[in-house]
């Protein structure tokens, strides 16, 4: 029985594809053992989306070989699939280096017993006119699945890699995105994330008459038990057919994770981003007025080449003025092969980490300001886990506030009613009762 390690980087998508790996090997009778453990084969999803992201992804290459000198390493994901000769580089063990059109072969190359000691299954990224399919029966260690129902981007952002790494845009028919769902409802799953690299370009390439919002409604009718939310679309992507959706299917989580990165029109042009930030306020002016109680997080990205102190004001001034819930603020990273990475008027370290400091205390602020306006009311909490210490339960509610609440009848995976008493720690706290 072969013992095999597989350890994620990055985003949802990567870590649906890792599932992916995950249930075929188990499937297979292969023994899934930690990264941290001795192995036979360490398969390592890596990202790129950062310089950190590639350095941690060569550390995590060192540290299987560290492990095991004698175990065979299979990378992949994007870094893989940007700087393979990088990867080549680090090691002259036993290689396998799979691009991120070709992971669907990577469960039968592990499997296979006449493996060469260096294998490249790449391939041109950027021809793959279709989505890679990768089935997952479950999801090690959580209570809500992901599921993956695009691939790629179109879009071309000056700060990012994905588009490089990713290819073009590709969804996974709609009968395929039904019979994944079948299968997590099978498991017993509660909750499942619909997630992609642009979901809100989803079905543009299909030949079947299909939408982001004709698939949510076919998901949310078809499974009415199951919690369904988006993991993040585009601004230029909400239309008045999605928030009818939301507010009118019981089983449509009522949160919205919408990238924005500036607050500043100059900035959003060189970021070539196609909004302006009245059009993104709009956005979120239509969502508060038919969604009142929903959760909006947003992504900001600090110190974009030429982001000058009243460019950073403007970021400021709008997401405090704006409703928004939460944010995913990131210092801007310098990444090799994309247009931001030659633009002039590079920021220094400290000024990026400054601003993401104050942006940081924003959203603290937003969050707890939210969250205290649903204090005695009662809310539906997926359990996401007990804690060690205490015994209470943790978990999200459906506008994804973290709940905690002391129950003693009641497992993750659970969804229960809570009572909310107050707010403490960055969460809503109280009791619960049988949903």
């Amino acid at each position: 029985m072969k013992k095999i390690a597989v350890t994620t980087l990055g985003c949802k998508v990567n870590q649906y594809e890792s599932a992916s790996f995950i249930s075929s090997l188990a499937e297979a009778g292969c023994e899934m053992v930690p990264f941290s453990s001795r192995a036979d084969i360490y398969i390592i999803n890596t990202c790129a989306v950062t310089g950190r992201a590639g350095q941690q992804s060569r550390q995590l290459v060192r540290r299987a070989l560290k492990t095991n000198p004698g175990a065979r390493l299979i990378v992949t994901g994007c870094y893989a699939q940007m700087e393979p000769q990088q990867i080549l580089d680090i090691t002259d063990s036993r290689l396998c280096i799979v691009g991120n059109g070709n992971k669907h072969l990577l469960v039968a190359e592990v499997m296979n017993e006449n493996a060469s000691d260096l294998t490249m299954l790449m391939g041109n990224i950027n021809r793959k006119r279709e989505i890679t399919p990768m089935p997952v029966r479950r999801f090690s260690g959580r209570t809500r699945a992901f599921l993956r129902i695009q691939d790629g981007c179109n879009n071309f952002c000056s700060y990012c890699i994905v588009p490089y790494t990713r290819g073009r845009s590709r969804s996974l028919p709609a009968g395929d995105v039904l019979c994944q769902a079948a299968v997590f409802a099978a498991e017993g799953y509660r909750e499942i994330v619909i997630t992609g690299i642009n979901v809100g370009k989803y079905g543009a390439d299909l030949k079947e008459k299909e939408n982001i919002c004709s698939l949510l409604a076919r998901l949310c009718r078809d499974f009415p038990a199951i919690r369904f939310r988006l993991s993040s679309i585009e601004p230029t992507e909400i239309d008045d057919t999605l928030l009818d959706l939301i507010a009118t299917r019981a089983n449509f989580m009522p949160h919205l994770h919408i990238p924005l990165q500036s607050g500043d029109d100059n900035i959003l042009k060189k970021m070539n981003r196609r909004y302006t930030v009245e059009q993104y306020a709009l956005v979120l002016e239509r969502i508060r007025e038919a969604l009142p109680e929903a959760a909006v997080g947003c992504d900001i990205l600090c110190g974009f080449p030429g982001e000058d102190e009243e460019a950073h004001e403007n970021t400021y001034r709008l997401i405090r003025d704006l409703p928004v819930t939460y944010l995913h603020v990131f210092p801007y990273s310098r990444r090799a092969g994309t247009l931001a990475a030659s633009m002039k008027n590079q920021l220094p370290n400290q000024m990026k980490e400054e601003r993401v400091g104050r942006l940081r205390a924003l959203d603290k602020i937003k969050r707890e300001s939210f969250y205290a306006r649903f204090i005695g009311s009662r809310q539906q909490v997926l359990v996401e886990k007990r804690e060690k210490n205490t015994q209470y339960l943790q978990g999200f509610s459906e506008n994804y506030i973290p709940v905690r609440c002391d129950s003693s009848g009641h497992q993750a995976g659970d969804i229960i009613a809570v009572h909310i008493d107050g707010l403490a720690d960055g969460m809503l706290f109280g009791s619960a009762s049988k949903s």
